[in-house]
């Protein structure tokens, strides 16, 4: 049986060429390539709830900008409504996994689909102008 709708945010950020990724350690991703994200909490806005998964999942700080789009993965145990943001960095520094990421990386936009992605990422950065090549 599915779960109730859970809401969700995806921080993505682009700087030099590069995407922000991190490789998830468990739950539905686990061990798969992903953008920094999770779940909303209660009483946090859309804001405020990516720029905490952001500053929890690579020790990066930054501004939450315009929509980019939306997802839904469900699968066994959950449904998750994901709301993807563009992010801008107060300073792009090195990103340091942490929260549930065990690796948080910079990868060149022409290298991401070449990654063991989560579902459905690779489309969505394409179908969102975000990758220009998917495969």
């Amino acid at each position: 049986m599915t779960s109730r709708p859970e809401v969700c945010v995806g921080a993505i950020v682009v700087d030099e060429g590069e995407l922000l990724v991190i490789r998830r350690g468990f739950g539905p991703g686990g061990g798969k390539w992903s953008i920094p994200g999770g779940r909303v909490e209660g009483g946090e806005t859309l804001a405020e709830a990516v720029v905490r998964e952001l500053a929890e999942e690579t020790g990066l700080e930054g501004v939450c900008e315009s929509l980019v789009g939306w997802a839904e993965r469900i699968g066994l145990g959950y449904h998750h409504v994901i709301l993807d943001f563009r992010i801008t960095l107060l300073d792009r520094g090195v990103p340091t996994a942490g929260g549930d990421a065990v690796e948080a990386a910079w990868v060149p936009l022409g290298q991401v689909a070449e990654l063991n992605l989560v579902e459905g990422l690779a489309e969505f950065l394409h179908d969102h102008g975000i990758l220009e090549v998917i495969t």
